[in-house]
């Protein structure tokens, strides 16, 4: 059976699903955010077989969310950072790690803390209007086509959604 094409999906969330949409490329991220640039230093601390960190680092470089710096040679070896799309990436990061301190993170409580560096305080991510700051969620949101909707594989009963009218 063929692997679906996420990436081909008129669908801003399959799109990005087909970038980080496993556990290993977000964890990924994760731990460049936090501070881990070296391939060892990722495959020590997420417990990953090499070929499987080896090509979640590529899809992510190929995709543009981190870049590889050579930091030494003979042999060569490289520093992941993340990229102007890859920062862009950590709010999402935050946001999700945020509903898996609410519904996942049991009676011990979350594994990580937020600090915002601007007021100090220990934090959470929230979602909000980008026009008048009120909290996004579920009930409070409609969908509307978007200028590169339409229907199609991956979004077949949602293309109503996503076309814009005729």
């Amino acid at each position: 059976m063929a692997r679906t094409d996420f990436g081909a999906i008129a669908c801003s969330i399959a799109r990005s699903a087909a970038i980080v949409g496993d556990p290993w490329a977000l964890l990924v991220v994760r731990d460049v955010a936090v501070g881990l640039h070296r391939f060892d230093e990722l495959q020590r601390d997420l417990g990953v077989a090499t070929n499987v960190l080896s090509d979640r680092l590529q899809r992510l470089v190929d995709a543009g969310v981190l870049q590889r710096d050579r930091y030494a040679t003979q042999p060569d070896r490289f520093e992941y950072r993340l990229t102007g799309k890859g920062r862009d990436l950590v709010p999402a990061l935050l946001a999700l790690m945020a509903w898996g301190d609410r519904w996942e993170a049991g009676a011990d409580g979350p594994p990580l803390l937020v600090r915002h560096h601007d007021c100090a305080h220990v934090t959470a991510a929230a979602v909000s209007c980008a026009h008048c700051g009120e909290s996004l969620a579920a009930e409070a949101v409609e969908y509307l086509p978007g200028p590169g909707g339409r229907g199609g594989p991956g979004a077949a009963l949602i293309g109503g959604y996503l076309s814009p009218p005729a």
